[in-house]
């Protein structure tokens, strides 16, 4: 029986409220003096490995794994965690093959290394492609961050005559707006250190999310089968083969698939995202940005493991219902585990648990202003009409930008409130669309050096042309997609390499 012991305690949101008082504070007192641009987009190079390695793990992690995996789970079973185990591999060669190239002179953004190979249209490109998928995909988790919010919203009398999409307005202004505060003063270091707070938070929330479920439900793993007799939700590895080629690719989370699709998207995000880029360039030396790199895939594999727990024993607490069934109090698996913890949990507990949940998300979505803001800034603003500018100036049109920035991906967040899919889902096929792209730019300059700009930049064209056509032609005659969204930045990866060096090879021949 669904239980909805009652809403959220006074106490409760007493914590919320403190907890966003306190990260805006620290935020904002952890940055330090700033005086110019290296100090607020990398905190002049000094923070320690560890908790760059937690930073990268909370800037990744945001609200999706934190509702949105458990939800997973729920659903399917545990072949996500497939997906993992490529994370850490791709972290891996990140480490040893573009990690080398970013650590030579005074790289103050990703796409700096593809001007110093290439030119500067290549820059300005690969900049353009990341901010117009950055802003997509977080606005998608900016999204996911307003909907326990907006549950506890739901609660409040003072809300009652409010409509869906207006609380949820409301939710996602407010968790933009207490991020923007800290973003804006602290800068980098200030975004880091908040992230190690704050991943401590959401973790032993979660993990007394899970005590507590388990305690109601301690016999889950004998209850498990019954309720679901036609799934394994205990699968962690899909072995299955394929009945046909077309098939194979289109399955979602078979081994083979997870891992490569893990691989490569986890290359793409953490060798030419800005987003942990910037972060991997806050260290000392090399060898420390490779031990906070690796280290961060292992935290996160058990991350995801503990999340995907949490989903299953929710499966067994509410016996199974699916979402948008008549009665049922959720109406999409993104709301499952929100709703637990409002509802049934232990009032003061449920406060800090929220208070977890909004810290998984503004470390992301700090991350994504300033990352946002200093590929803006570095890589097209400022070649063409910032040359003059004074370190002063710079610095004061980084916080301009941050501030557009937020606001422009509390705008997209709004556009995904009535978007049923699931949001993890959502968000990794858009970073998906453009990973590959990125990603083969980037090997083509490190691992070929033959090739040139025009060619690296048809190879990226390329490489994106061909995952919109993937995408969109499927999705224009609704039928389901060729590729599941796991192969995604290997064919874009591929295409691109392909093309490039073809069109070096007969750029040269003539």
């Amino acid at each position: 029986m669904i239980g909805v012991a009652g809403g959220l305690h006074w106490i409760d949101v007493l914590v919320v409220i403190a907890y966003l008082v306190i990260v805006a504070l620290i935020g904002s007192l952890s940055g330090g003096k700033q005086n110019s641009v290296r100090d607020y987009f990398l905190g002049g190079r000094n923070i320690p490995w560890w908790a760059v390695s937690f930073a990268i793990v909370a800037a990744e992690t945001s609200t999706l794994t934190f509702i949105s995996i458990p939800g997973l789970a729920y659903l399917t079973n545990l072949n996500f965690l497939q997906v993992t185990f490529g994370y850490l591999l791709g972290r891996i060669i990140v480490s040893f093959v573009l990690l080398p190239s970013y650590r030579k002179g005074e790289l103050l953004t990703a796409y700096a290394l593809l001007e110093a190979r290439f030119g500067k249209h290549a820059r300005s490109y690969a900049s353009i492609v990341f901010l117009f998928t950055r802003v997509a995909a977080d606005g998608v988790r900016l999204f996911a961050t307003s909907i326990p919010l907006a549950l506890i919203f739901r609660t409040f009398p003072l809300f009652q005559n409010f409509s869906n999409l207006q609380i949820y307005i409301i939710s996602i202004v407010i968790i933009g707006g207490v991020t923007l505060i800290y973003t804006y003063t602290g800068g980098v270091k200030g975004i880091i250190w908040v992230d190690v707070l704050q991943m401590s938070i959401y973790l032993g929330g979660a993990f007394l999310a899970l005590g507590i479920l388990w305690n109601k439900v301690p016999n889950w793993l004998t209850i498990l089968p019954q309720i679901s007799p036609e799934v394994d939700k205990l699968q962690i590895f899909n072995f299955s083969l394929s009945r046909s080629f077309a098939d194979f690719f289109a399955k979602p989370y078979t081994l083979v698939g997870s891992l490569i699709g893990g691989t490569f998207l986890s290359m793409a995000s953490h060798g030419t995202d800005q987003l942990i880029v910037q972060r991997l360039l806050t260290t000392r030396n090399l060898r420390d940005s490779q031990k906070a790199l690796i280290t961060s895939g292992v935290i996160v594999i058990g991350q995801f493991a503990l999340f995907l727990c949490v989903g299953l024993l929710l499966f067994v607490y509410y016996g199974g219902i699916k979402p948008g069934a008549g009665g049922t109090p959720f109406t999409k698996s993104d709301e499952i585990f929100p709703f637990f913890i409002i509802h049934n949990l232990p009032i003061g507990v449920k406060g800090l648990i929220i208070a977890g949940l909004l810290a998984a998300a503004m470390s992301t979505l700090a991350g994504s202003i300033s990352s946002l803001s200093s590929s803006a800034l570095m890589d097209l603003y400022k070649p063409r009409f910032g040359k003059n500018l004074t370190p002063v100036g710079e610095l004061r049109l980084s916080r301009l930008w941050a501030i557009g920035w937020a606001v422009i991906l509390m705008i997209v967040a709004v556009l995904f409130i009535k978007i049923p899919q699931a949001v993890v889902e959502i968000a990794l096929s858009i970073a998906s669309i453009t990973y590959g792209g990125l990603l083969g730019t980037f090997l083509l300059g490190v691992l070929f050096k033959k090739v040139d700009q025009r060619s690296a930049l048809y190879g990226f064209s390329a490489g994106i042309a061909a995952m919109l056509t993937i995408i969109l032609v499927p999705l224009l005659g609704h039928k389901a997609p060729i590729f599941y969204w796991t192969w995604y930045t290997l064919i874009g990866c591929s295409v691109t390499l392909l093309v490039g060096n073809l069109c070096s090879y007969f750029r040269h021949k003539k």
